[in-house]
């Protein structure tokens, strides 16, 4: 039954809207907005959620936008009527609202589609037992400690695929405490990947690309959140839903993970196509990264299109990539050697696939990038934007100790 709740103070609004209702009109009592659902429940004297809620936004536009929100998150199509301009349409698409009328339109088209689709699932909507159906490979970047380059290498392989398919390609920082692929990218995002599984974004796709951040090279990011605390609002069950829908929207969804195999990270890695396994040429990470592929082979989570990255590669620590070989149980397919441009890129924030540097770490960075190529659709590689190159070659010399730091000798295992 397609049942309608009306919040409003006028009289002619409320007849237009019981002569075009599709089904039985509840009308709240007058007074100010309820603050949430169950409050709306409440007032209209019910106990199930309505399928359409029309909000009048001359009670309050914030608070029709904030309830609008709570209803859309929870299933209901809501439709508000207001003579707002242009302004109103990007806050109400990120909060998940059918439509937009204003006062005195005919409201018979607007609430028929709002109660057509309130009786058949919309296609973009994931909730329990309707998932989309994946078109995109997930590519998840795993280590298990930190401090081994992780977002370096997930930022690059972003940034790469996206040179190859603009539009195409999306990161996601799922270091929900500590992410830094921001930073990283020199980007300054307005919404977080907290924001998205708060709102309407975390059931809907169209919503849940309002909340991705653009770089100049066309990737889109989803960021992680500014507050440690945010993240305890994320689960397991957020993040595997809005991997399936990016997956479903885009060819290729680069996941930068945090260290070790936390709720989040296990909840990606379920729905990662081609992991990418990332340690540092050292004794402890060999053994850390080792008990993490025991684990998630024993999980069954650990797909066969695998890769196998070194990161600081250098042959003075006393090892040998035979030894990492031997180690993990799985060939290595690249290794990045020491270099004093990575750092510097990383404190600029233009990553070395972004500059078009000529490196022996971004020519491998390339050959890693290529590999996932191939077997998708991709577009031609569109021109490096030179800005990005100028920009570092410029900027390069301000942290020119911070990459002699990092290009201290590793000692020899004892």
């Amino acid at each position: 039954m397609i049942d309608v709740v009306l919040a409003t103070a006028s009289a002619e609004l409320e007849q237009q809207v019981a002569a075009a209702a599709p089904g039985p009109l509840t009308v709240l009592p007058p007074g100010p907005l309820p603050a949430d659902v169950p409050q709306l429940l409440a007032q209209a004297g019910r106990t199930s959620l309505p399928a359409v809620v029309v909000l009048d936004c001359s009670l309050g536009q914030p608070e029709a936008l904030g309830l609008a929100g709570r209803l859309s998150a929870a299933g209901s199509r809501v439709v508000l009527v207001s003579d707002a301009g242009p302004d109103l349409a990007l806050e109400a698409l990120r909060a998940g609202v059918f439509d937009i009328v204003h006062p005195g339109a005919e409201l018979g088209v607007v609430l028929g589609r709002a109660g057509a689709t309130a009786a058949l699932s919309a296609p973009a909507a994931v909730g329990p037992g309707v998932v989309p159906v994946p078109r995109g490979r997930v590519i998840s970047v795993v280590s298990s400690k930190g401090g081994v380059g992780k977002t370096t290498l997930s930022t690059n392989i972003a940034v790469g695929l996206a040179l190859h398919a603009p539009q195409s390609t999306v990161l996601v920082d799922l270091d929900v405490q500590f992410g830094d692929v921001a930073s990283a990218l020199n980007l300054s995002p307005e919404y977080s990947l907290a924001d998205a599984v708060d709102s309407a974004a975390g059931h809907d796709s169209m919503v849940l690309k309002t909340f991705l951040t653009q770089h100049e090279t066309g990737l889109y990011v989803l960021a992680a959140p500014e507050s440690p605390a945010a993240a305890d609002r994320i689960t397991g069950a957020d993040v595997d839903r809005v991997l399936a829908m990016l997956a479903a929207e885009f060819a290729f969804v680069v996941v930068d993970t945090a260290p070790g195999l936390s709720e989040h990270t296990l909840a990606a890695l379920d729905r990662t196509t081609d992991p990418v396994l990332l340690t540092s040429l050292d004794v402890p990470g060999l053994r850390g990264l080792r008990k993490e592929v025991d684990t998630l082979n024993e999980l069954g989570m650990l797909p066969d299109a695998r890769r196998l990255v070194v990161n600081f590669a250098d042959p003075r620590s006393g090892l040998t990539l035979a030894d990492v070989e031997a180690t993990i149980g799985t060939k290595v397919d690249v290794a990045l050697a020491r270099s004093r441009s990575v750092p510097a890129s990383v404190n600029v924030g233009v990553p070395l696939l972004q500059a078009g540097g000529g490196d022996r770490t971004t020519k491998q960075l390339r050959t890693l990038v290529k590999s996932f190529l191939v077997g998708s659709v991709a577009a031609p590689p569109v021109q490096q934007p030179r800005s990005g190159s100028k920009r570092l070659r410029r900027e390069t010399p301000a942290p020119r100790r911070a990459a002699q730091r990092w290009f201290v000798p590793t000692r020899k295992a004892s």
